[in-house]
């Protein structure tokens, strides 16, 4: 049995239902562990809550729901310093601290001064800053979700992959479907120089798709920029392109609710613009038997095995090359993409992957 710290984010809580992807990769790690007889505890929100996990509160409520700063720069790194701070306070008392703080390198300042290593998953895309950084922090273990992303880093030293797993309790197999498409994602404020939006996972492609090929499409997300929803995706909406659940900057449907969309859908949609470093959402289609069309960039082809559980469009061919995998959907088989995801993006296999790095860690300490 080992005593584990696990470093939480302050942005969000950590609770069973919450559907944004960090707290969710971090709830299924930390009652996966718990499962396993380990002692866990949490360094985060007040209100986060983990079966058999202790919570030590470093802020009441996560920065998205706490209303009012009147600086919220100063006080959110306020509150990161303060985190910091309390793992230096506490961090000995473990023998693992793993850190998946938004964002991860605050914490890492305080490594040196404690004697427990610090396992630290990287979340987020690549970029040279972020990269810069974490190369700052050789003391700590620096964990990537898949092996594009871990490609991106040239300056930190990436301990090792481990992918992130889903509940495929949750996200249960269904082999019969229904007509319809389905896109979740984020509609980002972030725009390209031309001032339009960059739309990095790629709803524009989903509509255009659609649209070329009469098909239904549901799509669910959280809106960063109602200009966003206003200008790209409210003119293209009708009875076959629908929005479904309220209109939100924060994720509002429910772990079930995704999972009923995603159990009936035909195909997953995934024609990303961006370097995605992981892509929960891909493993949960799958394990609901869904298989998914997603363009070839980032993490997306270590997910989907080609013409077995979905297809990897090369993202030159565009439009025509979603339609070609579009019309070979019928040749998956559901069955095939639930198996591959139990096998390899299961929360069990994450939770093992994890164990073996931490003992790992500590087998190389002793000697």
């Amino acid at each position: 049995m080992m005593k584990i710290l696990i470093v939480s984010l302050l942005k969000r809580k950590v609770t069973p239902e919450i559907p944004a992807a960090r707290p969710r990769v971090i709830y299924e790690i930390a009652n996966g562990l718990v499962k396993k007889g380990h002692q866990v505890s949490l360094l985060g929100t007040a209100d986060s809550n983990i079966p058999g996990v202790k919570i030590i509160p470093v802020i009441e409520k996560g920065f998205v729901e706490t209303l009012g700063f009147e600086n919220p720069f100063y006080a959110e790194t306020a509150y990161l310093v303060k985190l910091a701070k309390k793992i230096e306070e506490i961090g000995n008392n473990f023998d693992i601290i793993h850190n998946h703080t938004y964002p991860e390198f605050i914490n890492l300042l305080i490594a040196k001064n404690i004697k427990t290593p610090i396992v630290s998953t990287i979340h987020a895309q690549a970029f040279p800053e972020y990269d810069e950084v974490l190369s700052l922090f050789p003391e700590c273990y620096h964990i990537s979700i898949s092996e594009a992303h871990k490609k991106l880093f040239k300056k930190a030293k990436i301990f090792r992959v481990v992918y992130n797993g889903v509940d495929t309790n949750t996200y249960s197999y269904q082999e019969k479907k229904d007509d319809y498409l389905l896109w979740l994602g984020r509609l980002s404020k972030a725009k390209s120089p031309d001032g339009s939006f960059m739309d990095p996972k790629g709803i524009k492609w989903a509509i255009k798709l659609s649209e070329e090929t009469n098909s239904r499409l549901l799509m669910s997300g959280n809106i960063e920029d109602m200009k966003f929803f206003d200008q790209d995706v409210k003119p293209h909406l009708s009875n076959k392109i629908q929005w479904v659940g309220p209109l939100s900057s924060e994720l509002v449907l429910t772990k079930p609710e995704v999972a009923k969309l995603m159990q009936n859908a035909k195909a997953y949609l995934m024609p990303i613009n961006w370097y995605e470093p992981f892509g929960l959402v891909m493993a949960e289609a799958m394990s609901c038997g869904t298989p998914v069309i997603g363009f070839d960039r980032g993490a997306v082809k270590e997910l989907i095995v080609d013409g077995k559980t979905g297809f990897v469009v090369s993202p030159e061919s565009g439009i025509e090359g979603l339609k070609t995998a579009l019309s070979k959907i019928d040749q998956i088989k559901p069955q095939d993409c639930r198996d591959h995801t139990v096998k390899y993006f299961s929360t069990e296999t994450m939770v093992n992957n994890y164990e073996k790095t931490y003992l790992k860690i500590l087998k190389q300490r002793q000697s």
